[in-house]
């Protein structure tokens, strides 16, 4: 464990920031894996179901995302935030899941999908209502036009800057201003005044649903870990009778 200076208490790795986690990931700390899934599954979740309007297919993609990150974790430079450079392999993913998709392919239904994972517990009717609000409001970010309904979630919803959002999408920072007053304009019409404007328990991805998704991807990450060192043994052993 790290110590920090003039102090004999090591420091938790629950309390290190994203640059000590990938150096500890780097040496294959389960731990460090595990954490680095934890802090970014909602923003890659959402980001993931903007662009592709679906929930299974949105969780395929993080796994996915996470699988390709920490088996590149040496392509992994300090200088750019692990959100960001996370965010653009899951971009990337999902991307490349819809090209793949033929035209005729229909959009899932989107009621029901809110599960309740809360740290508040509230009471029946109270959460009868929080529940329609927030499939209400998921509904009508899911009809967004697919480009305003990107613009949104990570403006509005993962609360990034217009620049990271601009550089994740390769878009000019005017078009990400200019989608975004577009999108807003387009849900209060659709909304119609009914709702204030909540969108911080939409499309989340926790509790359960977040733990078994780390779940499989560390127990993946252990195969490919496995096959790599059995790969290398072989290769030293070929070495050595040469």
């Amino acid at each position: 464990m790290m110590k920090p200076s003039g102090s004999t208490e090591a420091v938790r790795i629950e309390d290190l920031d994203d640059a000590g986690l990938v150096e500890h990931a780097r040496q294959l700390d389960p731990a460090a894996f595990w954490l680095i899934i934890k802090r970014h599954n909602l923003r890659l979740h959402r980001v993931a179901r903007a662009v592709l309007n679906d929930d299974i297919e949105a969780e395929d993609v993080l796994q996915e995302t996470y699988i390709h990150a920490f088996t590149h974790l040496a392509e992994f430079r300090a200088e750019a935030r692990l959100s960001t450079w996370l965010t653009r392999i899951a971009l990337n993913e999902a991307l490349g899941r819809r090209r793949k998709r033929r035209p005729t392919v229909d959009a899932k239904a989107i009621e029901g999908m809110v599960a309740p994972f809360s740290a508040h517990k509230p009471d029946p009717e109270e959460a009868a209502a929080l529940a329609e609000i927030r499939g209400l409001l998921e509904r009508a970010v899911g009809d967004l036009p697919e480009p305003f309904r990107i613009v949104f979630v990570m403006r509005d919803v993962e609360e990034m800057s217009i620049e990271e959002t601009a550089f994740l999408l390769a878009l000019r920072p005017q078009t990400v201003s200019t989608r975004l007053y577009r999108a807003r304009r387009l849900l209060r019409e659709a909304l119609r005044d009914q709702l204030a404007t909540v969108f911080t328990d939409t499309f989340l991805f926790a509790g359960a649903r977040c733990d078994r998704l780390t779940q499989s991807v560390l127990d993946r990450l252990a195969i490919r870990l496995v096959r790599k060192d059995t790969q290398l043994l072989n290769a030293a052993t070929e070495h050595t009778l040469d």
